[in-house]
C-alpha cells in the first residue's frame, strides 16, 4: 500500500500495520510552510550581510552594530508571551499571516531609514511580527506532522529554511556592493508575496484550522518547565539563539572584514557556508531523530557547534575560516530537528501549547540579545577568538544540561518506521 494522508491529517498504514515515512506521508499543508519557510529564509538571508555594515555606515561603533541585531530578537522576546496567547486564542493560521506581513513593511521602512535610531526602531518592530510567524509556525507543524515523522518535518521544514540561506547572503552579498539599501527592500517584497501565497493556498485547509475548534486542554508554561527534556530543549535553543541567530550574524561579517581583510562579499560566502553545513546534515538529522532517538543528534551536534565555533576565532585565512563554518553549520544542523521533535513530543498533537512554543521560542531569543552584545564588547575589548570561545562555551553548558534528560521518542513511532 502507497502512502497516503488519513483524513484526520495522520499516515495511514501499510498492509503490514506499520506507518511509512515518504515524502507523500506529509499533509499537503507542510509542503505549504516549507515553500514559504524557503522564502522567508531567502530575504533573511539577503539582509544578514549587510545589516551590521549598513548600521556601522552612520558612524557608530561595533557594539551598537550589535544592538541593531539585538533589537531585533529583543522585540521578539518581549512580545513573545503575547504572541503565545494570540495564537491560542485566534488560531496559528491568522497571526502566522500577520507575523509575515509586519516584518514584510518594516523591512521596507527599514530601507529608507536615515539614521541609526530609524534602523534600530524599524528593525525592532519587525521583531515583533517575527515572533508571531514563528511561534504560529511551530504550531501548526506540531499539529499536522504524524508523530513518527515529528523530526524528519522539523528537518525538512528546516532545510527549506538553510536552503534560503545559502541563496540569500551570496545574493545579499551582491546587493550590498550596489547598495546597502537593497537587500531590505528584497527582503520586504519577498514577505509580501510569502503573505499573499500562503493565504491563498490555506483559507480553505481544515487541517491548518483545526486549532480554531480544537477544545483539547491546554499545556502551560509552568507544567512544561517541569519536564527536563523541555528544559534541555531550551538550553540548546538558547545556544542556537546565542551563536547560530546571533553572533553568526553580527560577528561573521566584521570578522572578515576587520581581521581578515577581505571584502563584505565574502562575509556573505561565509554565511552561505555555514547554512551549508546545516542543509547537508539537516535532512539526515531529522530521520536520525526518529530512529535512534533525539537526545544523540542534540549532543553531537552541540559538540560539532562548539568546535566549528572555537576555529571561527583561531582562524588566519579566509579558507580556513570557511572550513570551520561548514562545521559550526554541521553542528547545528544536527541539534535542530531532534530539539524540535522533543518539544513536539513533550507538547502533544492534540494539546493547545502557545504559552509552551512562545517559551521555547524566547529561550533562542534571550540568547540571540545576549550573544551579539556581551560577544560584541569582548570583541572589542580583547579579541574576536575570546568572543567566540565564549560563544562556544554557551553550547558546551547546553551539553550538560541535556545529560540527564530523557529520551522522549515515543517507542510505537520508533518501531513504525522503516
Amino acid at each position: 500500500m502507497s502512502d497516503q494522508i488519513a483524513p484526520d491529517g495522520s499516515a495511514e498504514q501499510d498492509s503490514a500495520g506499520q506507518v511509512r515515512g515518504g515524502f507523500r506521508a506529509y499533509p499537503r499543508e507542510i509542503w505549504v510552510l516549507v515553500a514559504a519557510s524557503f522564502l522567508i529564509a531567502l530575504g533573511y538571508g539577503l539582509v544578514a550581510p549587510a545589516l551590521p555594515t549598513f548600521a556601522v555606515s552612520f558612524d557608530v561603533s561595533i557594539t551598537a552594530a550589535s544592538v541593531v541585531v539585538s533589537a531585533f530578537a529583543f522585540m521578539r522576546l518581549a512580545f513573545a508571551p503575547a504572541s503565545g496567547r494570540l495564537v491560542t486564542r485566534f488560531g496559528e493560521r491568522p497571526i502566522y499571516l500577520i507575523g509575515i506581513l509586519v516584518v514584510g513593511l518594516g523591512s521596507i521602512a527599514c530601507a529608507f531609514a536615515v539614521n541609526y535610531w530609524q534602523l534600530l526602531i524599524f528593525r525592532a518592530l519587525s521583531g515583533v511580527g517575527s515572533t508571531m510567524f514563528t511561534v504560529s509556525a511551530v504550531g501548526l507543524l506540531i499539529r499536522m506532522a504524524p508523530e513518527h515523522l515529528r523530526g524528519r518535518v522539523s528537518g525538512l521544514w528546516g532545510t527549506s529554511f538553510l536552503l534560503g540561506n545559502i541563496a540569500g547572503p551570496a545574493l545579499g552579498g551582491g546587493l550590498v556592493a550596489v547598495s546597502l539599501r537593497a537587500p531590505f527592500l528584497c527582503y520586504g517584497a519577498a514577505l509580501l508575496v510569502v503573505t499573499v501565497l500562503v493565504w491563498a493556498l490555506l483559507r480553505h485547509s481544515t487541517l491548518a484550522g483545526r486549532q480554531d475548534a480544537d477544545t483539547a486542554s491546554a499545556l502551560t508554561l509552568r507544567a512544561a518547565l517541569r519536564n527536563r527534556a523541555y528544559r534541555a530543549a531550551m538550553a540548546s535553543n538558547f545556544s542556537n539563539g546565542w551563536t547560530v541567530i546571533g553572533v553568526r550574524v553580527s560577528l561573521i561579517p566584521l570578522f572578515v572584514t576587520a581581521v581578515l581583510q577581505e571584502s563584505e562579499s565574502s562575509s556573505g560566502i561565509a554565511l552561505a557556508i555555514f547554512a551549508v553545513g546545516n542543509v547537508v546534515v539537516l535532512t539526515i538529522a531529522g530521520r536520525l531523530a526518529d530512529t535512534w532517538g533525539r537526545k544523540p543528534l542534540v549532543l553531537s551536534g552541540l559538540a560539532l557547534l562548539a568546535i566549528g565555533t572555537v576555529l571561527l576565532g583561531q582562524s588566519g585565512t579566509l579558507w580556513f575560516f570557511f572550513v570551520a563554518s561548514l562545521v559550526a553549520g554541521a553542528g547545528a544542523g544536527a541539534v535542530n530537528p531532534a530539539q524540535n521533535a522533543t518539544v513536539a513530543d513533550v507538547l502533544g498533537s492534540k494539546a493547545r501549547g502557545g504559552t509552551v512554543l512562545a517559551g521555547y521560542q524566547m529561550a533562542a531569543d534571550v540568547g540571540a540579545i545576549l550573544g551579539p552584545l556581551l560577544a560584541g564588547v569582548v570583541a572589542e575589548h580583547l579579541s574576536y577568538g575570546a568572543a567566540f570561545t565564549l560563544s562556544a562555551a554557551v553550547a558546551a553548558v547546553a551539553v550538560l544540561v541535556w545529560l540527564p534528560a530523557p529520551e522522549t521518542l515515543p517507542a510505537a513511532a520508533k518501531a513504525s518506521v522503516r
